[in-house]
């Protein structure tokens, strides 16, 4: 495991609130969650992170779930929170449950959105690929990245969302994330750790699930967390947050105030 980083950060609400850290999955970054943010500062002191390789938090060639929780352990012991609650999207749930099987102690309350604690199958190397191939030296406008991107990623809203780690600089453009650490850490993204050496997670957790995703198997859930709550989010897939913000929100406040 890595040296644990200083990761950065947005902040929202009061800092008399309970503390809510809110961590973005992968290719993201605290700005996908600004608006579910300052809907959940009504009633929590917010921090929306940026975990190590995204947004605007140090690299590293390091990326897996051990590393990615002591960041947020160290997050935690730079403002003396003894814990918090803790709601993690894809990559930030499997880093909030790993840390929740880890170091139970740092968890307040725990919401996990459409992620189990388990090894997926699928590949990111065709999309890794693809976003490697845009030729940057060429490109004058976003919308030539799009048009270039449309090929490969078909769904327009998701190369909107993986174009917002392109960005300019001094007149060129170039990548915020580091494609080359994505394309050699991604299958640690897609695993989840053994977990063997850990208790169940005895607490209750709430998992939020997009009505078409299929993240979520019910005998992949309990057996890690037999307190959990599974909620089907209507009419929404793996971005259920963004789809429909306002039951998303509605739920995890409904959760954290019981």
């Amino acid at each position: 495991m890595s040296k644990a980083l200083t990761l950065a950060y947005e902040e929202y609400g009061e800092s008399s609130a309970p503390a809510l850290l809110i961590l973005h999955g992968f290719f993201a970054s605290s700005r996908n969650w600004k608006q579910i943010a300052r809907k959940l500062a009504e009633h929590h002191h917010v921090y929306v992170i940026d975990m190590r390789n995204h947004g605007n938090s140090a690299h590293s060639s390091t990326m897996d779930y051990p590393s990615m929780a002591a960041d947020i352990e160290l997050f935690l012991d730079a403002r003396q929170l003894m814990s918090a609650n803790i709601l993690g999207h894809s990559m930030g749930g499997k880093v909030a449950m790993w840390l929740a099987l880890s170091r139970p102690e740092c968890i307040n309350k725990l919401i996990v959105a459409d992620i189990a604690p388990v090894s997926y199958r699928h590949s990111f190397d065709n999309l890794i690929q693809a976003l490697k191939q845009l030729p940057l030296e060429q490109l004058t406008n976003r919308k030539q990245a799009d048009d270039l991107l449309a090929g490969p990623i078909p769904e327009s809203g998701f190369r909107r969302f993986l174009l917002q780690n392109l960005i300019l600089k001094e007149g060129k453009y170039l990548w915020r994330i580091d494609l080359d650490i994505f394309a050699e850490t991604a299958d640690n993204i897609i695993a989840f750790p053994e977990t063997d050496a850990f208790s169940t997670y005895p607490d209750r957790v709430l998992f939020l699930a997009g009505e078409t995703s299929r993240y979520i198997a019910q005998d992949s859930v309990y057996h890690l967390f037999p307190g959990a709550e599974i909620k089907t989010i209507a009419n929404a897939g793996h971005w259920l947050h963004a789809e429909q913000p306002v039951t998303f929100c509605e739920a995890v406040n409904l959760f954290l105030a019981g």
